[in-house]
């Protein structure tokens, strides 16, 4: 059973950075597509950014395009989502997600491990 570990949320204002990172407990995070998505309150679960296995494609929504780099570092087992020009819409709970089959798009179900998920809010 794999257990992703998510960190580095936090309170922050609007135009500013946070770096988030997702910690997998196996070796054989090497071969997953690896994502996050979010939720704010009382809104479905969003889809935000995935990368390759192999860290040699990324997908991104289009509300974080530009502001959002996701990456990922094979030898610790983790991924990193860099998050700059924070606006206050980006205010939700991020979860990291893992798919054993390789997937790296936009569809929740075919992810078949979750974090607990981290807090982020973004102050006016």
């Amino acid at each position: 059973q794999v257990q992703l570990v998510e960190s580095g949320g936090g309170l922050v204002q609007a135009g500013g950075s946070l770096r988030l990172s997702c910690a997998a407990s196996e070796d054989t995070f090497s071969r997953f597509g690896m994502a996050w998505f979010r939720q704010a309150p009382g809104k479905e679960r969003e889809f935000v950014a995935a990368i390759k296995w192999s860290g040699t494609s990324t997908n991104y929504a289009d509300s974080v395009k530009g502001r959002f780099t996701l990456s990922r570092d094979n030898a610790k087992n983790t991924v990193y989502l860099q998050m700059n020009s924070l606006k206050p819409e980006d205010t939700a709970v991020y979860y990291c997600a893992a798919s054993s089959s390789r997937y790296y798009g936009v569809q929740t179900g075919l992810y078949n491990y979750w974090g607990q998920g981290t807090q982020v809010t973004v102050s006016s």
